[in-house]
């Protein structure tokens, strides 16, 4: 697809704390499979069901643009980063969605482990009048049995043709193999003065240790 052809704009948000391969690898595979005419990474300020990063936003936020600015598929949106106050996604989306219009598809991507707890969300149950949801989930892992999300996952349930065809109200989930890298451990490995070297761009390396992000008091 072009960008004059109004196909689908893929969202996928996190705190990219630090971003890594496993981030750019997820992004990347669900822009080719669903063929979204952008992915835009989006990192949130203050996410409300985590710790506060620790890391200031800009620097987060400079990461990012240089993981992706050799990938034209992928584009950061840092209007999270410019709003105050925590970072909700329904306030997100529904800003995106004025932006696109009504008739634009527009897919929020998230992991599995997102998708299970979408019930605590703000809002969640008007996610669906803005976007599609597509979750991504692992080799083996199983879907909620009971519960208000596995009864949404039931209802909602769509095709990568309808989330192409129809600007929002589906909900998909994709199995796919995730490297299994975490902002985590590279915070730790960083802390401890060992190398994250081939878990992350060597831009974003090359960043932290200029800036010394992450290490110990």
């Amino acid at each position: 697809m072009t960008a004059a052809s109004n196909g689908p704009i893929g969202i996928f948000g996190g705190t990219f704390n630090p971003v890594h391969f496993g981030h750019l690898r997820m992004a990347l595979e669900l822009r080719e499979t669903l063929d979204f005419d952008e992915m835009r990474l989006l990192p949130c300020s203050l996410p409300p069901h985590k710790e506060e990063p620790g890391v200031s936003a800009q620097h987060r936020l400079e990461m990012l643009r240089l993981a992706t600015e050799q990938c034209p598929g992928l584009a950061v949106d840092d209007r999270e980063l410019r709003r105050a106050g925590p970072s909700y996604s329904y306030d997100t989306l529904a800003e995106i969605r004025a932006e696109l219009g009504p008739a634009r598809p527009l897919v929020f991507c998230m992991g599995l482990d997102s998708l299970v707890k979408l019930d605590s969300w703000y809002r969640w149950q008007e996610l669906l009048q803005l976007t599609h949801i597509v979750a991504v989930s692992r080799p083996g892992w199983r879907l909620p049995a009971e519960g208000a999300v596995a009864e949404l996952i039931v209802q909602a349930a769509g095709s990568a043709a309808q989330l192409a065809a129809e600007p929002a109200g589906r909900l998909l989930v994709l199995e796919q193999t995730l490297l299994p890298i975490s902002s985590t451990r590279i915070r730790a490995l960083v802390r401890e003065g060992r190398s994250p070297r081939y878990l992350l761009p060597e831009r974003v390396w090359q960043y932290i240790s200029e800036q010394r992000l992450y290490k110990a008091p």
